[in-house]
């Protein structure tokens, strides 16, 4: 059996119930970054209009994070590290919601407005994927 070698994260769709962000005139388009300490930080290539009433908008983002010993040695050191160090605090993938500025509005900032995390180190020792699962 041959190993596999990276790690693929996929963001699929964003749904909200924060009632404050679907009240919020200002935020408009969203986007998605994922954040993996120092070696990938990834947003969805297109912000998205909100979505309302229970609706999700689908993004269906895919990236890869090659581990390879050959070429990627540094990034393999990292999630080694993971599971030998039990109090590493960057253990987990950041995945950040944020808000685009209208196209007549470019001078405001983009803004954070939600995050959610997924562990690394439980998905390693449980030797399970998160497939399909939506994430708070």
């Amino acid at each position: 059996k041959q190993e596999v070698e990276k790690i693929r994260i996929k963001i699929t769709s964003l749904g909200l119930t924060e009632s404050r962000i679907t009240s919020d005139e200002t935020i408009q388009q969203l986007f998605v970054e994922c954040r993996l300490n120092n070696f990938l930080a990834e947003e969805t290539p297109l912000s998205l209009p909100k979505p309302t009433g229970g609706q999700r908008v689908h993004y269906n983002y895919s990236t890869v994070i090659n581990v390879d010993k050959a070429h990627n040695r540094a990034e393999r050191e990292y999630l080694r590290s993971i599971l030998l160090k039990p109090d590493l605090p960057a253990d987990s993938l950041k995945f950040t919601v944020v808000s685009d500025p209208p196209e007549d509005e470019q001078d405001l900032e983009c803004e954070d407005i939600g995050f959610a995390y997924v562990s690394l180190k439980e998905i390693f020792q449980k030797q399970r994927d998160i497939i399909e699962q939506d994430i708070d």
